[in-house]
């Protein structure tokens, strides 16, 4: 063997390895769950010590006689409601009723019964009929979901340590469901549902009747004719999703096999959709998955203005593609999405990376402009194989998007990043794996393309990496046309804590390629590359989101 070869090859290898132990070492840091049995309740004021006896009595017998118990978590539940009635104030009833609803859960869940199928009895002599309140909505099928109380779980984690709570009536629960491939296409929802929901019961006679209420969309829910703030756990959802699914594992294998995640590449949603409330799209960038923005998304829902004006989505995609790609593939995603869901509202755009560089062509009319730097003629006068014309086509001619009211840039390579040109960067670039629907792109670029001495040279279809170095043919060339005026935007640029801007860099990108002449606004943070995770970034897009909300 070649002995250059041969260092090369070791060479790649490492990276390889540092990068894969560095990032999923980091991975396994991010959230962890664990599963617990709540302690009995403390005694309570002489009003409310029959509900906390029959609470605890019931913890003793739910494991053999879960129907027995089952009766008296509702009877105890009841017991709370009648002191409630009498003095809704009462913090402790109302602690012994959120307790007694969770865990009529914890029993359904266990002892595998189906009330939301089929009413049923419970009780040692039946004398209870435990039901739910149908929701016309076919997603608020209580059927469809495996219903956890909250307060069953111990969670950790990097990106959920600030456990983002509200306190009131009802018991916070994580309904989680799994979709086929199916149906998360026709819902827009990822592969598996996490959402937080509280649950409330309330009485007809003998029958106990459960609600589920939505925390991002209600503050405050009626129980027995009276209104109280709606109790919510809004980490616990996030922490179970991270944990279970570990989603932030495809971040690596989408960047060197973009081809066998392309299923992966969605707009979705993150919680039931509601037309009244502005989208929140939040985009990642390079090697990573939406992941990134949970420390952010879940301190936003902390504030109950951003509980009422937004509702989050997200495109995931595969971040080997080449990011122009990546940005037909979400024009599309948005269009479909926007027919099931449609806004009443403009969108505002949070993006990070590279995400920051697709999202700057939804901000741009380029029309035939970046056809014509490319190919030298129209389209019609451009000679090449059909398939290969009409992909190219949607990648190179395209509007910005009307739907978009506001813009986040953060860490954004506009005009490259010097790392993806490097030797770092061309090895990383070998790696990733070109998908075989764009090989013949590829050899009709290198037959087309007029010549261009300073580009990048390449003998292959430009990949992500590729198209983030700043002698990228497109990266050169969408920044001669200008963001199109009337679309705000604001920049947030990492400079490590250095204050050296504007000689900075966030260590992957230089502060002269993430700067934009014409921002609203620019927040200099002392972060790394990773700014979404810092927490005066955080406190900058939340600023920048209560604007948005007061403009309209």
């Amino acid at each position: 063997m070649d002995p250059k070869h041969s260092k090369a090859s070791i060479r790649i290898r490492l990276i390889v390895s540092g990068t894969c132990l560095t990032f999923f070492a980091g991975c396994a840091q991010i959230a962890v769950v664990s599963e617990k049995r709540p302690a009995p309740l403390p005694p309570g004021g002489e009003a409310d010590r029959v509900a906390t006896q029959t609470i605890n009595h019931a913890l003793v017998e739910e494991k053999k006689q879960p129907i027995i118990a089952l009766g008296a978590f509702v009877a105890a539940a009841r017991d709370s409601l009648r002191q409630l009635d009498r003095n809704p104030a009462n913090a402790e009833a109302r602690r012994a009723y959120n307790f007694a609803v969770a865990r009529i859960f914890t029993v359904v869940r266990d002892a595998k019964l189906d009330p939301w199928t089929q009413p049923v009895r419970v009780g040692a002599n039946g004398e209870f009929t435990l039901t739910w309140k149908r929701d016309p909505r076919p997603e608020w099928n209580l059927a469809l979901y495996d219903l956890i109380p909250a307060d069953e779980l111990n969670f950790k984690g990097t990106y959920v340590k600030n456990h983002v709570t509200k306190e009131g009536i009802g018991a916070p629960l994580v309904a989680k469901r799994e979709l086929t491939t199916q149906q998360a296409g026709a819902l827009f929802c990822p592969p598996y549902i996490y959402y937080s929901v509280t649950a409330t019961a309330q009485f007809e006679g003998s029958r106990c009747i459960i609600s589920i209420n939505d925390p991002l969309a209600a503050e405050s829910v009626r129980v027995d004719g009276h209104s109280y703030p709606l109790a919510a756990n809004f980490t616990a959802s996030y922490a179970m999703l991270l944990a279970r699914e570990k989603p932030q594992k495809l971040g690596f294998a989408r960047l060197l096999r973009p081809q066998e995640y392309a299923a992966t590449a969605r707009v979705a949603r993150l919680e039931p959709y509601n037309p009244n409330k502005t989208v929140l799209l939040v985009i990642h960038g390079l090697m990573d998955t939406p992941v990134k923005w949970v420390p952010m998304v879940n301190d936003f829902r902390g504030d109950p203005d951003f509980r009422r004006n937004y509702q989050v989505w997200f495109y995931s995609y595969p971040s080997g593609y080449p990011y122009p790609y990546s940005a037909t593939i979400l024009r599309k995603e948005l269009d479909a999405i926007e027919k099931k869901y449609p806004l009443r509202k403009p969108m505002v755009v949070v993006a990070h990376s590279m995400g920051g560089c697709i999202t700057r062509t939804l901000l741009t009319d380029a029309g035939t402009t970046l056809w014509l730097e490319g190919f030298g003629h129209p389209p019609a006068q451009t000679p090449m194989d059909p398939q290969s014309k009409r992909l190219l086509e949607e990648v190179l001619i395209f509007n910005h998007r009307r739907d978009i009211g506001r813009v986040v840039f953060m860490s954004t390579p506009h005009r490259g990043a010097t790392l993806a040109s490097n030797w770092i960067g061309r090895i990383g670039s070998m790696l990733v794996r070109t998908p075989s629907k764009l090989l013949t792109v590829a050899r009709t670029l290198r037959e087309s393309a007029t010549a261009d001495p300073s580009a990048l040279k390449l003998k292959r279809l430009p990949n992500s990496v590729d198209t983030l170095a700043p002698n990228s043919r497109f990266v050169v060339a969408i920044n001669k046309i200008p963001i199109t005026k009337g679309i705000p935007y604001h920049s947030i640029i990492g400079d490590r804590g250095r204050g050296d801007s504007p000689n900075s860099s966030d260590g992957v990108v230089p502060y002269w390629s993430s700067h934009l002449d014409g921002a609203r606004s620019e927040r200099i943070v002392p972060s790394g590359h990773g700014s979404p995770l810092n927490p005066q970034a955080i406190a900058e897009v939340h600023r920048i989101l209560q604007l948005n909300a007061q403009s309209h």
